[in-house]
């Protein structure tokens, strides 16, 4: 296999058959040792995170798959921190798609003016472009379309595809009583043009609380699998 990029939570291999294989590592984003969803650089390491992010990755697709939802995810291997997937492409050099529930995080930060820290939100969909050295910032519609990245159309159904996912997230979390605040998702292309959920689903992309405490990544692992 061929290692086609080394990011900062998980390296990317392209196997000989055209698909791509995702290492999981223990490094998780964040800011002065603490973790942090909406940062764009690696915080800190957490013994075990990378076994637990690929494990609940693998639980929250295939809940996924049963509800007919499409995703990039073909199998893994959790003692290796490997999942295999197929070939999918970014829009421009890479989106993320972020579902907000509540006002936290960067979104209070910006918007602090107009709304109480954690504040309800409806299902409130921003898409920032990965950009480390711009800050990842939030990008409209119009600038999506008028930077040739995203068309109307599409941006209508990455939309879309957002809220669906995110809400079932949402619901399969408040299983174990567990509230989302937001998830921060990507969104790829295959090679005939359609639209799959790409990149991972674990307590490293999103703000979960249980009684309105927060939830630490490692810790989503085992109160959503630690019984199962």
């Amino acid at each position: 296999m061929e290692l086609k990029y080394k990011g900062k939570t998980k390296d990317v291999y392209e196997l000989e058959n055209g698909n791509i294989l995702l290492k999981f590592k223990d490094d998780v984003t964040g800011k002065d040792g603490k973790f942090d969803p909406g940062e764009n650089q690696v915080g800190l390491t957490i013994d075990g995170s990378g076994r637990a992010g690929l494990s609940l990755t693998k639980y929250f697709f295939e809940r996924l798959k049963d509800k007919g939802i499409k995703t990039h995810y073909i199998d893994c291997d959790i003692d290796n921190q490997t999942m295999e997937v197929v070939k999918a492409k970014p829009f421009g050099h890479g989106l993320e798609f972020i579902c907000r529930y509540k006002a936290v995080g960067s979104f209070y930060r910006r918007y602090k003016k107009y709304v109480k820290e954690g504040q309800e939100l409806d299902a409130f969909v921003e898409i920032t472009i990965k950009d480390d050295e711009a800050g990842d910032p939030v990008i409209s519609k119009e600038a999506l379309s008028q930077l040739n990245i995203v068309t109307n159309e599409q941006y209508d159904e990455l939309v879309k595809q957002t809220k669906l996912i995110s809400n079932e997230i949402k619901s399969i979390l408040e299983e174990d009583n567990i509230e989302l605040y937001d998830i921060k998702l990507e969104l790829g292309l295959t090679d005939s043009g359609e639209i799959l959920l790409i990149d991972e689903i674990s307590g490293g992309n999103m703000r979960a609380y249980k009684d309105d405490v927060y939830i630490l990544p490692i810790e989503l692992y085992d109160l959503v699998l630690g019984k199962k």
